[in-house]
């Protein structure tokens, strides 16, 4: 027979509610003080990198790194590897929240710890924040009406950073329907688009150098809309007038599946498709330019049809880096991806040389040892 259900007492309920709330309220002031305090993060004396190879650098993606340690060891490591150049990207929405309004204190961060680390920045600029786009529209998405706008943000970039930035890149792959806001590629339009910024950079600061295109190597066939082949897009460029407007050309490289050596081809993606892009610059009168190689490299996903394997992605990263030191023309090899802040669970993971909790992959060590073992056994 079961016992009788015994009367809550109504005070007694309370009682245990205020003594609760109260044991909560010691445990989270004794949390407080016995917390570790926050680490402390300071630039140190300036650092230099030593390498023999100048031309080497790699694409930091510090973007949504929140913590500042983190930060200064992800551009520590990469000076430790003896790369002096770094690619970051700097979003015009994370910056300017509302137009008008900048808020500059990651971008400080970054380029305040990359400088204190002896690296030289490529600053990548784009991602259109809500208020210069339509309603509904992705950050890639870009209007001529709107464009004054991203000009006058070029224009305020450049000038925060006069001394601590000296190159930009102008927008990212425009010559895929993803990376123009998914509306058809339009050379003539990305041309107006890097017209008004180089004016607009240049204002701000004349020495600042401003490169262009930073185009997808991609074999569309002529006519397509989706894509366009970054030769004949670069051609195109060419004919709307863009030769005035821009100092240096951004180049992706992508190695896919063949080794660094593959001759280059119209009909291939390869590392050496680098130089066809050259041949266009030639062919146009403007031959004295110079490019840098902005993203590329190889990927070495086990199961990724456009990957090869850890041994060969070392083997051609190193061989494409010979390559850089004979290109003349060419001033910086910026390989993707140097770290995530996270994993990305894709196939992206495997393009980088350090994983999120900062452990080296092999091609880590033996890009460091390619580009620092002279170094060291010259000391």
């Amino acid at each position: 027979m079961n016992q009788p259900e015994r009367r809550r007492n109504p005070r007694r309920m309370l009682g245990y509610g205020v003594r609760g709330l109260e044991a909560m309220v010691i445990f989270v002031i004794v949390s407080w003080f016995v917390a570790p305090p926050p680490i402390l993060v300071m630039l140190g004396p300036p650092q230099k990198v030593e390498t023999t190879s100048p031309k080497l650098g790699v694409h930091t993606r510090l973007t949504d790194e929140v913590e500042e340690w983190k930060i200064q060891k992800t551009l520590e490591m990469v000076r430790e590897m003896g790369a002096p150049w770094i690619v970051e990207y700097f979003p015009w929405g994370y910056i300017e929240n509302s137009q008008g309004e900048y808020d500059w204190q990651h971008a400080d961060l970054v380029v305040d710890h990359a400088r204190a680390q002896g690296l030289t920045v490529i600053a990548r600029l784009g991602f259109v924040p809500a208020w210069a786009r339509p309603k509904d529209s992705v950050t890639s998405y870009l209007d001529d009406a709107h464009v004054p706008l991203f000009a006058n943000f070029v224009q305020a970039f450049v000038n925060h950073f006069r001394g601590r930035v000296s190159y930009i890149i102008i927008w990212n792959e425009p010559n895929v329907s993803f990376e123009w806001g998914y509306r058809p590629v339009d050379p003539a339009g990305y041309t107006r688009l890097l017209q008004a910024a180089y004016v607009a950079a240049k204002q701000a600061d004349p020495s600042v150098q401003v490169l262009a295109g930073a185009l997808a190597p991609t074999l569309a066939a002529p006519g397509s809309t989706d894509t366009m082949s970054d030769l004949e897009y670069l051609q195109k460029m060419y004919d709307a007038g863009a030769k005035n407007y821009f100092d240096i050309l951004a180049v992706h490289a992508y190695g896919w599946t063949a080794p660094a050596d593959d001759p280059p081809s119209p009909g291939v993606v390869n590392f050496r498709r680098t130089e066809l892009l050259h041949d266009i610059m030639i062919a146009n009168g403007d031959g004295a330019k110079h490019v840098m190689i902005t993203e590329g490299g190889w990927n070495d996903h086990p199961r990724w049809t456009k990957a090869v394997s850890p041994a060969q992605r070392i083997e051609y990263t190193l061989r494409a880096l010979d390559l850089a030191k004979e290109w003349d023309w060419l001033d910086a090899c910026v390989f993707w991806v140097f770290r995530f802040p996270a994993p990305t669970l894709t196939y992206q993971d495997y393009y980088t040389f350090v994983t999120p909790g900062f452990d080296p992959k092999p091609i880590y060590y033996e890009v460091q040892k390619y580009a620092t073992q002279q170094v060291t056994s010259g000391k």
